[in-house]
């Protein structure tokens, strides 16, 4: 027990951490890690506006999370010189919180909705108009007094962000000019983002222990610099404080995040899938209720990884373990039993 306690320990406060994360942010798309195909794109994109002195046509980011959605939204408003203010979609909870967050914008200025498939769909109806042609219909009054009034906008760019853009109304999805799916990270850039983030954590790294930690990484920034922090920590308390091979797969290994990426939560889903149900197919509420896990959890953050690497198959009748899943859990004599 006291092991686990010495390697989740935190070094620093809340605030700190929060702060943290912050100067772990690129702040511009030169220094902004992957996502290659996206930079071009957005690059072009953005000179233009600037050049026409508009504001960027709405952009939808999607794919799995931690993939740097809220990242490349921050960047662009750096790139667009222009101030941005954010939310999500469950923040929204009536047309009277759209519409003071629109009325909050300058000129040029960027709304960014983090998880914006969530948001209530009268709040959806009225982006309709804005982000079409800058304006909003309103009621103001009760009962007999009350009455519409078309509220102006200024020009303004939404940046929306999802890992469900298929559960987007189509009006919605049709009124972004620019879609970027955002995909998974090859282990060569998670390492340069390990890199990079130990050196601004101030911590001493070796290449081979940043790419220890960016192979078991999912392939998401997001849990490459999650994984760096606790390494840093077992690293400073177990070892000499320098992040090498050795130190970052003791490390991992003791938070259960296999030479694949599987964590405890993966281990569990497939080891219930072969175990208990043959291999499927499998249904995502049977799964769900036998590893006590959110339907959402397992369908966002659990399963798209899986699915990439090969390890399960969806198909109309449930989820499906292959032979590479019996394979990695050694349950090979299991397979056609």
């Amino acid at each position: 027990m006291e092991d686990n306690r010495h390697l989740t320990s935190e070094h620093v406060s809340g605030e700190a951490e929060e702060s943290l994360e912050h100067t772990l942010r690129p702040q511009s798309l030169r220094h902004y890690l992957g996502q290659e195909k996206i930079k071009e794109e957005l690059t072009i994109y953005i000179e233009a506006a600037r050049k026409r002195e508009e504001s960027l046509d709405h952009v939808l980011l999607y794919g799995p999370p931690g993939l740097g959605k809220t990242t490349m939204a921050m960047v662009v408003a750096n790139e667009m010189q222009t101030d941005i203010r954010t939310t999500s979609g469950p923040a929204i909870e009536k047309p009277g919180d759209l519409v003071a967050l629109l009325n909050d914008l300058e000129p040029g200025g960027i709304l960014f909705i983090d998880e914006i498939h969530r948001m209530p769909r009268i709040a959806e109806e009225m982006l309709y108009s804005a982000m079409e042609d800058f304006y909003v219909d309103i009621i103001i009054g009760q009962g007999e007094s009350a009455h519409p009034v078309h509220f102006p906008l200024p020009p303004f760019t939404l940046i929306g962000a999802t890992t469900r853009a298929g559960t987007l109304s189509a009006p919605l999805r049709d009124r972004f000019g620019i879609l970027a799916h955002m995909e998974y990270y090859k282990k060569e850039e998670l390492e340069k983002i390990v890199m990079r983030s130990a050196q601004v954590l101030q911590t001493e790294i070796r290449r081979e222990g940043a790419y220890e930690i960016a192979r078991r990484s999912r392939g998401t920034p997001r849990v490459a610099n999650r994984l760096l922090k606790r390494v840093r920590d077992y690293a400073e308390v177990r070892g000499s404080g320098v992040i090498d091979k050795s130190s970052a797969a003791s490390a991992l290994d003791l938070l259960r995040v296999d030479s694949e990426g599987l964590d405890s939560v993966d281990h569990k889903l497939l080891d219930t899938l072969i175990t208990l149900y043959g291999g499927g197919p499998v249904g995502l509420n049977t799964l769900s209720a036998n590893i006590g896990e959110e339907m959402e959890t397992i369908e966002d953050m659990v399963e798209p990884f899986l699915l990439k690497e090969g390890f399960i198959q969806r198909t109309s009748r449930g989820r499906v373990a292959t032979p590479k899943a019996y394979g990695h859990l050694q349950l090979n004599h299991l397979m056609n039993n």
